[in-house]
């Protein structure tokens, strides 16, 4: 299933609330134009209905009627319009167009506003305006009614030039919208993309809660992911504690096997229950190096996720450990030599898990080692870096990876081992921030090198 992109989801509903907005904006800038037009356009008819009403007069044998210029003028200043007029005298048409539509309703008595209507009339929209007055005319009084009519080609012109001009406008936000979205949904986005670089830039055994500062939305997801690595924290721990637990346990009875099976091969008499005897002890032993490996494996592990750096001179730990494990090499006659510097080299670190690692390389090269043989434990800084270099003269490497547990080289099915020390020596270079390099040497042998920044 293909995930989905928050960043395109708040994208997409920013743009299809940004097309909602432009639309929302035509039409309202489309009814604003047209509404402003329309009361342009009546106040104009009307201020020439009033000049029209006001220029005519009663005389003593009729009505003296000036039709002013200037308000026709003012009508077609809009546009190419039409305009018409009616004037009638008590219903009775005086001049003008005698069919032109009446206001609608049947008062039409005198009012100071003119009253405004749309009818169509000889194929054209028109608005018109009716104003009334009661004039004395022959001695009585009579009810004038002046109605002016125009057409609105102006008046559309100028709400389609409207139209278009929001359209316009709505189609040059629409265009902004897209690029903006994306930048705004990144925006949003952002605290979400520090958090996950803050995580992302934990170590491999780093399971300390997670304090980086979030937004208040994202407060639910800190509190979910800290409570999963507390969960996996609390695993972890009862997961070491019981291959500790059960490595303590196995080494004690191992250790009582493997004395009895020493003696029995040495009371046995036939050479049958010797060999049968012989394969006892070599599984035995074989079991008990596994056991102290694990358990010192499971000790790194457990070190590495709660560290306790302290100063200490790593030239006398070097020393301590190539004397700890001095009498194994003489039992095989191996030459094993340290190569120190003058002075101490003081170095920060957890000296128990170096301790670990220095001790299983040493093991592994005597170990691996032909009788006779020379080891050589040298001690160097380069470039801010001390530098453990234990060079041996064994059998050398064949397909051999420490990367993974449990996996020995194709040429050391002799040997007894479990395949944990180079993985161990591997996870406590990790965990000083260093770096362990195994290689063979031209003249055969290995050369295994320990990096550890200082």
């Amino acid at each position: 299933m293909t995930p989905i992109s928050l960043r395109q989801r708040l994208a997409a509903q920013w743009v299809a609330l940004a097309l909602m907005l432009a639309l929302a904006l035509f039409l309202a800038v489309r009814v604003t134009a047209e509404r402003a037009s329309g009361a342009a356009s009546d106040a104009v008819l009307g201020a020439a209905l009033r000049s029209i009403t006001d220029d005519i007069r009663p005389q003593d044998d009729g009505l003296e009627i000036d039709l002013p210029y200037a308000s026709f003028s003012m009508l077609g200043a809009m546009g190419e319009e039409r305009v018409f007029y009616r004037i009638a005298l008590d219903d009775q048409p005086v001049t003008g167009y005698d069919d032109l539509p009446l206001p609608p309703g049947t008062d039409r008595r005198n009012s100071e506003d003119a009253r405004f209507y749309s009818a169509r009339y000889r194929d054209a929209d028109l608005r018109l305006a009716a104003l009334g007055r009661t004039l004395l005319v022959d001695g009585r009084s009579q009810q004038l009614l002046v109605v002016l009519g125009q057409t609105r080609y102006g008046q559309a012109e100028i709400a389609r030039t409207t139209a278009r001009n929001a359209a316009g406008l709505a189609l040059a936000f629409l265009v902004l919208a897209l690029p903006l979205a994306m930048w705004a949904a990144g925006l949003a986005l952002r605290p979400v993309e520090r958090l996950a670089q803050a995580v992302r830039l934990r170590g491999a055994h780093d399971l300390r809660p997670v304090r980086h500062p979030a937004p208040q939305e994202l407060v639910p997801l800190v509190a979910a992911l800290n409570g999963l690595i507390a969960r996996l924290r609390n695993t972890l721990s009862r997961a070491e504690h019981f291959i500790l637990e059960a490595a303590h346990r196995l080494r004690t009875p191992l250790s009582l096997v493997r004395t009895e099976t020493d003696i029995a091969l040495r009371q046995a008499r036939t050479p049958e229950m010797r060999e049968r005897l012989r394969r006892i002890l070599r599984a035995v032993e074989e079991s008990s190096r596994s056991a102290n490996q694990i358990l010192d494996h499971a000790m790194v592990l457990y070190r590495t996720e709660r560290p306790t750096h302290e100063d200490f001179d790593l030239s006398r730990l070097l020393s301590n450990v190539v004397a700890g494990v001095a009498p194994i090499a003489e039992m095989r006659d191996i030459g094993l030599t340290a190569q120190l510097p003058p002075g101490p080299l003081t170095l920060r670190g957890d000296i128990r898990i170096i301790e670990v690692a220095l001790r299983n390389l040493l093991d592994n090269a005597i170990k691996y080692s032909d009788p006779d043989g020379a080891i050589t434990a040298a001690l160097t800084v380069t470039a801010g870096q001390a530098v453990i270099t234990i060079r041996d003269q064994g059998r050398g490497l064949r397909g051999s990876g420490f990367a993974t547990r449990f996996q020995r080289g194709q040429n050391v099915e002799d040997v007894i081992g479990s395949g944990l020390g180079l993985t161990i020596v591997a996870e406590a270079a990790r965990a000083h921030r260093g770096r362990f390099t195994l290689t063979p040497q031209p003249t055969g042998g290995t050369c295994a090198q320990f990096f550890l920044p200082l």
